[in-house]
């Protein structure tokens, strides 16, 4: 067993919690609506089959966030707090499909990018086809306005419908209470879903509720634990969803783990230590997805507001070990990826008698990073650069100075995951390969172009032969699966 390789329902879970987090929404959202979109597919007469689908499907639905947040932040500015007021809007319709009304393209360019790469996070997970092409057609309505493909009726997938009902009874119960709640669903039955399932959904609603309250485990017959017992998939999968909020970071927990884990051999720690440190480096960005994009795109130094967001980060990943199982001292550790030994790092601003080994290492490992890549406000430092900036915060005590020295030796490096097929290393061509990593990182066709010293037709065109090649229609799409594949 590989030492990123997870129980598969830990890392639905996961993701659940980073998909609440970047629509704005209460931690036990997703889980809450899961397990009554289960309960509603039962009521409707489904098999265990569309249960198990309509309870993944629900955790699974926030899943494409972080890929359309930059898009998304250019429209609506604050990508967080945009999602959150959608979310909440009380219109018969749509509420995003309203507020875009005036740039028609927008909901639907935004959703085709949310729905591939909820599609493809699931193919990753190895999950049934039938839940992919559910994840595929998250914002499809039942009178064919929705997307990205216009089905309506039947042709949508059902648990499309039971995610959709279920989430908005928990969305709207918690804001307006349950007769407002009702109201709302009511008037969009018809339009969203079908009035048969809302009418069930409503029938039961007070009931459900009740259980969630007495339940907060929300075990019972449609618990995924059955259904995914024994199954394990990469915690790199879930590392590149995180990344994928801001284009800058493509990339950056992978290498951060392999960093710490190289790291943690050459100071001696035992094999279970560098699995813990090498996990805890691939999840250590959870908490990214709370903070609007803005903010992180911001130069300089942050408003005392903004900054609170952000110190707070890594304050929601460590709360994610309460969800996710398995991870759960992985998550603890990498909530300390920002701690400092003089105690100047956040959140909790603790010292060096605080902070254990692999948090230390983590801490170092996530830093070099950041110094070795570029930012929207600067370019990367040089290997000798970011070495001496690093030395010289270890003497001024904001890192540990053993763990710096052993980071910048040159230890062998930890092994990757190998691609996920052999037959990858080829797909795309070393032009090709030089294009994507530019444009997974966020450049323009034009700055592609200037990096490249070709023309923009032609970049153009290399894109295009990317898209067809690895099957994807978008930016994060062909970042996600290029970087599973091993081609970034």
């Amino acid at each position: 067993m590989h030492a990123s390789d997870v129980a598969l329902l830990d890392v639905i879970r996961a993701l659940a919690f980073v998909g609440d987090l970047a629509m704005g929404q209460p931690i036990d959202h997703s889980p809450r609506a899961a397990w009554m979109a289960g309960q509603l597919a039962r009521e409707a007469g489904g098999d265990g089959a569309l249960c198990t689908e309509a309870t993944t499907v629900s955790l699974l639905r926030w899943s494409g966030c972080t890929a359309n947040a930059p898009e998304f932040a250019q429209l609506f500015g604050d990508d967080v707090g945009g999602r959150k007021a959608l979310l909440s809007m009380q219109t018969p319709g749509s509420s995003f499909r309203a507020s875009t009304a005036r740039s028609a393209s927008a909901f639907l360019s935004l959703s085709r990018i949310h729905c591939e790469v909820s599609g493809d996070i699931a193919a990753q997970l190895g999950l049934a086809v039938s839940t992919q092409h559910a994840l595929r057609h998250l914002f499809e309505s039942y009178d064919g306005t929705g997307a990205p493909d216009g089905l309506r009726g039947d042709e949508v997938p059902t648990a499309v419908y039971l995610a959709a009902l279920a989430g908005d009874l928990d969305i709207f119960h918690r804001l307006y209470g349950i007769e407002q709640a009702s109201t709302l669903i009511d008037q969009r039955a018809g339009t969203l879903y079908p009035r048969a399932l809302a009418t069930s959904l409503l029938s039961n609603a007070s009931q459900w509720l009740d259980a969630l309250e007495s339940d907060p485990a929300m075990s019972g017959a449609c618990s995924l634990d059955a259904a995914f017992v024994d199954r394990t998939t990469s915690l790199e999968i879930l590392a590149d969803v995180i990344d994928l909020k801001l284009p800058w970071m493509t990339g950056h927990s992978r290498r951060v783990a392999e960093s710490a884990k190289s790291t943690a051999q050459v100071l001696g720690l035992d094999d279970h230590r560098q699995q813990t440190v090498y996990r805890a480096a691939l999840i250590h960005g959870m908490g990214r997805a709370s903070v609007p994009n803005m903010i992180w795109n911001t130069p300089g130094k942050l408003p005392a507001a903004s900054w609170e967001r952000v110190r707070l980060a890594p304050y929601w990943t460590g709360r994610a070990a309460k969800q996710i199982g398995s991870l759960a001292r992985e998550a603890d550790v990498a909530s300390y990826t920002y701690e400092r030994p003089d105690g100047s790092g956040y959140f909790r601003e603790s010292k060096a008698d605080h902070l254990s080994i692999e948090g230390r290492i983590l801490a170092v490992a996530a830093a070099h990073s950041a110094l070795l890549s570029d930012r929207p406000w600067r370019f990367a430092y040089g290997a000798e650069e970011g070495a001496s900036m690093l030395q010289d915060e270890a003497r001024a005590g904001r890192h540990d100075a053993d763990i710096v020295d052993a980071l910048l030796r040159k230890p062998r490096a930890a092994p990757r995951r190998a691609p996920v097929a052999n037959s990858s290393a080829g797909l795309l061509t070393e032009r090709e390969k030089d294009v994507l990593r530019l444009v997974s990182l966020g450049a323009s066709n034009k700055r592609v172009a200037q990096q490249l010293s070709i023309s923009p037709s032609t970049v153009r065109t290399h894109i295009e032969s990317v898209f067809r090649k690895l099957e994807s229609s978008t930016r994060a799409a062909a970042t996600l699966k290029a970087t599973h594949l091993g081609l970034l």
